[in-house]
């Protein structure tokens, strides 16, 4: 049902008007303030605190991250240490086996120097050596024929004279390391004895020096010149030498053979 404008203005004005909304007010009025205040505190504390924790952490993660950069760096110059010390590791290694190779070449040319050396002064001592031989086969000659004469008592000092010379002379060979030759009564060896005849004796072993026409001599393992000789024939063969190891009866020769080397 619908009302008049009338009246419906007039229930507006008879009706109460509803009473606006009152805002409460706290009995104690400075409690709540105080209230207020500590929560304020406490949110303001949790904020610096917050903000304290985050400077840290980031003021942390600055330190790290420079930490971990300046580690970069000291392992980047590490590994060009470790660069240059293997390269300096091959050079000492190459100056150490060049230096060796250097020392070996030299040690070689010292020891080939000195062979060198005494090869050549054996050689010109052979040279002498074999200039003075018929020197010696000369002066042996006169005082074997010599001995043979009927002589003075003066002639006899001279000749012995000429024979002391002779003697120093082979002494001065001898220190030399010349050895004579002198092989009668020995087994003929082809390596160091020429023969220049042969002369039958059963009596003795068959190829055994007999004569010796003119001494030989030999400087350390060389042969300066072989002994002129006679072989004989005819006899026994000789028996083969024992080995050294055996026992002292075992290497008996017999009476008429002469198996010593010749004393000077």
């Amino acid at each position: 049902m619908k009302i008049p404008v009338e009246d419906a203005d007039e229930v507006r004005a008879d009706t109460p008007a509803e009473p606006e909304p009152v805002e409460e007010t706290p009995a104690e009025g400075t409690d709540t303030a105080a209230d207020a205040s500590e929560m304020s505190e406490e949110e303001m504390i949790e904020a610096a605190i917050r903000a304290g924790e985050e400077a840290a952490e980031n003021d942390f993660k600055l330190k790290y991250e420079q930490a971990q950069n300046e580690l970069a760096e000291v392992r980047r110059q590490l590994a060009e240490a470790e660069e240059v010390r293997e390269g300096a590791d091959a050079r000492v290694r190459e100056a150490t086996e060049r230096a060796a190779r250097l020392q070996a070449d030299w040690e070689n040319f010292r020891r080939r120097t000195a062979a060198e050396r005494l090869a050549e002064r054996e050689r010109a001592t052979e040279k002498l050596v074999t200039a003075l031989l018929p020197v010696l086969d000369d002066i042996e000659r006169a005082i074997d024929h010599a001995r043979t004469q009927e002589m003075a008592d003066d002639m006899k000092q001279f000749v012995d004279g000429v024979d002391a010379v002779h003697t120093k002379m082979v002494d001065v060979l001898a220190h030399e390391g010349v050895e004579t030759i002198d092989p009668a009564g020995e087994a003929f060896n082809p390596l160091e004895h020429q023969a220049v005849g042969r002369v039958e004796d059963p009596s003795v072993f068959d190829e055994t020096v007999r004569d010796v026409y003119q001494k030989g001599y030999r400087m350390a393992d060389r042969i300066l010149r072989a002994a002129m000789v006679t072989v004989t024939y005819g006899g026994a063969k000789r028996p083969a030498p024992e080995p050294a190891d055996a026992e002292e009866p075992a290497r008996e020769q017999p009476s008429d053979t002469a198996t010593e080397a010749p004393q000077e």
